[in-house]
């Protein structure tokens, strides 16, 4: 009883922290406080006071194929089942009595004893099923290794017990950095031809431009294996196998490790707001039930998505998913996770066409509170593992407390991606010239975010570069953009473009809370769409994959634009800009259309008229001396080069008085930004 009292009365001073943080949710205090109970009551009845949620969350150590001592032992969870078998190669892919697991639980565990010979390296398996009024093949749940036949397209479950263990080589970066700047990429299309790339190509072609580059953090996408390459990852069939379509888990391995030894950080996409509804490689109707992993009826299903949504009520579903966020920590050493999809998890309709423009949406009938309990405590065990673990949530609503802290009463995600950024980026450049951008609405737009929650912002992720949609660069470019790229090409789209370019990505950065992102390609203006091998377009890879070539020609634009990216994240970082304050307004006029911000004791100033340039503009600043560090126009950015580099700027009080503020006076080229530091 005194556990209950104390744990009831710390749930109402989180939830008192939490409306004190943000006023608007005190009409909320009862429901927020009902979901920290719920969360303390779910922990206690999975752990049940015996162990930690960490222990607790062990199920890739107990579930599976496993060797111990001299045998081999497997175990797998199908409550509805009457008999199951192990059959493959060793089996003649035929059910014989030495490979039938035994029922070893009331609850529906299943367990085989083998000798050491009675499975090798690589050998191919999978279970049959036997339920009441069916039987059915099915990829065991806990596959660690998962194989496709290159002619029948078959899938198949792999042991995988090579002679030596990966031998790691390196250790996890250990210290804090002031800001995430994210590298969002694919190691499937990563490679600079038609087909596949794999590990070993991203780790000796592609991570040595990502370390050049600046970024700390690699994103990496569609490592779980999904059945179907052009879902981008995102209909995850086999939450505990690694993709083997880019290698072998050694490579994979090879991959953080040799990222690790430069100092960058890698996470992963984590898919567990839904899954493919394949029955033999996936987990769906896995024990002859739609309802093993997944809620019953319509519920069940993912209409939009064309996938099965995941029941978060049931202990034996968390057992499942609070396991896979452990393995992939423990097994393959990732630092992190994004958790996509987080929107369709937390509300029964998904959040389909829904504006959440009132507080009552994050507090109706319409949440689903076990996704919440389910998210809180992912976060629990992934800090508990290593507190240096970082968390994103991918949530277009704007659900309070995702990103707080525990102790704050938030769900606990360390970042939240600022989605309505780029959202607002592709409406503005559809649809309005940039002529008659609304500066004051920018400014809105690029700050709208709870500052009690670390974001990150970003102007284009791998959604707008996909089919049907376009990139930036594009988008303000065109078709010319396959003419018009050489140095010595003047072209007035192409130019504005470029101009635009490296201003809206500067602007984004330079605003940002606490992270950026970039997808792979998109810092050096990639001109094609992604467009994965599918029916519609004769099966080709021609758009699966990156044009690095285009970045490495000095003589091409591209190359320009990636060294405006280059300089633009190594100034981010030497001025500690994310670990900074969020950017004080200090001008903005809509006509000039101007707009100057101090940050991180830098004065960033944007010009984004199209035809005037400012000459003696007056620029409200701290008092003293200046000297101009960066700006865009610059030759080597595909600039003007209408400004002096290191020119040195004074500021003046406006007026007779000095007590009044001070200003700058400054050339401001169109479409040009330009960033000065104050000198001691």
């Amino acid at each position: 009883m005194t556990n209950t009292i104390s744990n009831s009365d710390k749930t109402k001073h989180l939830a008192e922290i939490r409306t004190q943080n943000d006023p608007y949710l005190r009409p909320y205090k009862k429901i927020i406080t009902r979901r920290l109970q719920k969360i303390n009551e779910t922990e206690q009845r999975l752990t049940q006071n015996k162990m930690s949620l960490v222990d607790f969350a062990a199920g890739h150590e107990f579930f599976g194929l496993h060797f111990n001592g001299n045998e081999w032992i497997f175990r797998e969870w199908a409550p509805n089942a009457n008999a199951v078998y192990i059959i493959g190669e060793m089996t003649h892919w035929r059910e014989i009595p030495e490979y039938r697991l035994r029922k070893v639980s009331p609850g529906g565990a299943w367990e085989i004893n083998l000798p050491a010979d009675a499975l090798h390296h690589q050998a191919l398996y999978r279970l049959r099923i036997h339920w009441p009024g069916g039987t059915g093949d099915r990829i065991p749940a806990y596959a660690r290794r998962v194989v496709q036949d290159p002619h029948s397209g078959i899938f198949n479950a792999q042991v995988w017990r090579p002679l030596r263990p990966y031998d790691w080589k390196s250790k996890r970066p250990s210290q804090d950095i002031d800001g995430l700047l994210v590298y969002e990429a694919h190691i499937g299309m990563a490679q600079d031809y038609e087909g596949i790339g794999t590990f070993t190509e991203f780790q000796n072609n592609i991570l040595p431009r990502i370390i050049r580059s600046g970024y700390n953090t690699l994103q990496l996408m569609a490592i779980q294996e999904h059945p179907y390459y052009g879902s981008f990852g995102y209909h995850v069939s086999n939450f505990f196998a690694l993709s083997s379509r880019f290698g072998t888990p050694d490579e994979f391995k090879a991959l953080i490790d040799a990222a690790h030894q430069a100092g960058l950080r890698v996470i992963m996409d984590l898919v567990h707001s839904h899954a493919v509804k394949n029955e033999t490689e996936g987990i769906s109707r896995f024990d002859g039930t739609l309802f093993q992993y997944f809620h019953e009826g319509n519920r069940g299903d993912h209409l939009a998505w064309d996938s099965r949504c995941f029941d978060y009520g049931k202990p034996e579903v968390l057992h499942f998913l609070l396991s896979n966020c452990r393995f992939w920590l423990d097994e393959y050493r990732v630092d992190g996770f994004r958790f996509d999809g987080i929107t369709s998890m937390l509300y029964l309709d998904h959040g389909l066409e829904k504006a959440f423009t009132t507080y009552d949406d994050y507090f109706d009938a319409n949440v689903d509170e076990d996704a919440l309990v389910y998210l809180a405590m992912a976060n629990k065990v992934i800090h508990a593992v290593n507190p240096m673990n970082i968390t994103i949530a991918e949530d277009i609503s704007g659900m309070p407390g995702l990103a707080s802290p525990e102790n704050e009463s938030g769900f606990g995600f360390d970042f939240r991606f600022a989605m309505g950024i780029p959202d607002n980026w592709i409406r503005l450049i559809k649809e309005i010239p940039d002529e008659l951008w609304h500066l004051e609405t920018l400014w809105f737009e690029l700050n709208n975010r709870r500052h009690d929650e670390k974001t990150i912002s970003y102007c284009e992720s791998h959604d707008q570069a996909l089919v049907g949609d376009q990139t930036i660069i594009f988008r303000l470019i065109g078709s010319e953009i396959y003419d018009h790229m050489h140095i010595d090409d003047t072209h007035y789209k192409v130019d504005r473009g470029l101009a635009l370019h490296k201003l809206i990505r500067l602007i984004t950065l330079a605003t940002a809370g606490n992270g950026y992102l970039n997808f792979m390609g998109n810092e050096f203006g990639h001109p094609e769409w992604i467009d994965f091998p599918r029916q519609e377009n004769g099966w080709t890879y021609k758009y699966a994959l990156r044009q690095w070539h285009l970045l490495d020609n000095a003589d091409l634009k591209y190359h320009q634009l990636a060294r405006f990216d280059r300089d633009m994240i190594h100034l981010a970082k030497s001025h500690h800009l994310l670990g900074s304050k969020s950017a004080h307004l200090l001008h903005e006029h809509n006509d000039d259309k101007v707009l100057a911000f101090l940050r991180a004791d830098l004065v960033f100033v944007f010009n984004f008229h199209p035809n005037h340039s400012h000459v003696g503009y007056p620029v409200q600043a701290p008092p003293g001396k200046y000297r101009m560090i960066f700006n865009s126009d610059m030759a080597v950015f595909g600039g003007h080069d209408r400004l002096e580099k290191n020119q040195i700027h004074f500021t003046k009080a406006h007026g007779s008085d000095h007590f009044q503020p001070h200003q700058l006076s400054l050339y401001l080229p169109t479409r040009t930004a330009v960033i000065l530091k104050k000198q001691k």
